[in-house]
């Protein structure tokens, strides 16, 4: 038993906040179906070289695709009226749609929400976007640093005083589709009271703003907040002799203590909030640090009991013993025999944990499996394919 079990998803997304949310779900069980429209296929081929590919050699970099595990595929042109037909007839039996389009490109093609609750009132509808379906920027186009930008929490990032930075990882992206499934579980329990679906408006530049819920909660005032840069000295990134990094947060006067004692400065911890003498001791600090390896400074701070961590590379990750045994690196096996690192689940429950059932599946791979529960034969789906619902062939 898996704690999604039954629920039925059809996935239209595309780029990566629709897909990591449905693959939270579909790790919790959920059947997810991915509608995957080959001229976006096609294009996304071009873009990335995948075209040069062997069709071997695109099912094994699909197998790579951890966001695309545990889910089935169907591979359907959307502007085709038979496909759009077969889509409202999947939609039929649908607990939930996700979809990534900008607003009303979907609407164009009858594919809304208004027109999809007439047939399945039950159905929740998901859409991500980058500034939402209403607001003066509801038609504005862009990607995870735009949605970033606009919410003000990439005026926060970097540690020059002087420009901000980019992330370095997508963290809009993984923000919205986390409050996506969020969205989606949210309205599942409310549909258990009445019965009824409702549409789930995911906006990226929403979901970055709630990246800033500390900075407001300490300075209501936004002219009060510290510019970018303006570091404590009792927490910082520390270069070692061997060019590598530690982080430290001794922010709690107790851990601040040991700290100090430890890198042989007991003097600096009376100064823990003198913020005039804070440079001057980031700056003995980082000498310091740079005085010995990182091995050698993991041995002396565990040894002090302070809060600090080697900064991991992602293989390192990939290898630390805390993180594989919280299963967060999964091994499995490709249909070829490669041997895979995957992530894991980020949630953990211990009745219904989640699990790797299988692994990312070719476009269109498990169509008539899909077609045939939704009640189509085989000269149903051999006509569906004659009229170019299926598209072409990569």
């Amino acid at each position: 038993m898996t704690a999604l079990q039954g629920m039925k998803v059809l996935d239209f997304s595309r780029l990566l906040p629709g897909p990591y949310c449905t693959w939270l779900l579909a790790d919790m069980g959920a059947d997810v179906i991915r509608i995957e429209n080959p001229r976006e296929l096609k294009k996304q081929a071009k873009v990335f070289g995948w075209d040069r590919l062997t069709p071997t050699g695109r099912a094994e970099l699909r197998q790579n695709d951890i966001l695309s595990r545990n889910k089935k595929s169907l591979k359907l042109d959307i502007g085709n009226p038979d496909a759009l037909a077969l889509i409202k007839r999947l939609v039929l039996g649908a607990d939930i749609m996700v979809e990534d389009y900008r607003p009303g490109v979907l609407a164009s093609l009858g594919l809304d929400y208004q027109t999809l609750q007439k047939i399945n009132p039950r159905l929740i509808y998901c859409s991500l976007t980058l500034c939402g379906h209403t607001g003066p920027y509801r038609d504005k186009p862009g990607h995870d640093p735009v949605a970033l930008a606009i919410s003000g929490a990439l005026s926060r990032i970097g540690e020059n005083a002087d420009t901000p930075s980019f992330a370095g990882v997508p963290v809009a992206d993984i923000v919205t589709g986390t409050h996506a499934a969020f969205g989606i579980l949210a309205a599942a329990i409310a549909r258990q009271r009445d019965g009824k679906g409702q549409h789930v408006d995911i906006a990226m530049s929403d979901c970055a703003m709630s990246l800033l819920v500390n900075v407001l909660s300490r300075h209501p005032d936004p002219s009060t907040i510290p510019p970018r840069g303006a570091r404590r000295a009792d927490m910082g990134l520390w270069r070692t002799k061997d060019n590598k990094f530690i982080v430290t947060t001794d922010m709690e006067p107790r851990y601040w203590h040991r700290f100090c004692e430890a890198v042989g400065k007991p003097e600096f911890t009376e100064l823990q909030h003198d913020v005039q003498s804070w440079p001057r001791i980031r700056t003995e600090l980082q000498i310091i640090f740079s005085e010995r390896t990182r091995d050698e400074w993991l041995d002396l701070l565990t040894a002090a009991q302070t809060q600090f961590c080697a900064v991991h590379d992602v293989a390192e990750a990939l290898t630390d013993e805390h993180n594989l045994a919280r299963g967060m690196v999964v091994p499995v096996q490709s249909d070829t025999g490669r041997d895979l690192q995957q992530i894991g689940s980020p949630v953990k429950l211990t009745r219904t944990p989640a699990r790797v059932r299988n692994l990312a599946p070719v476009p269109g791979q498990d169509r008539d499996e899909i077609l045939f529960a939704a009640g189509l034969g085989a000269k149903d789906i051999k006509a569906l394919a004659a009229a170019g619902a299926f598209g072409e062939d990569l």
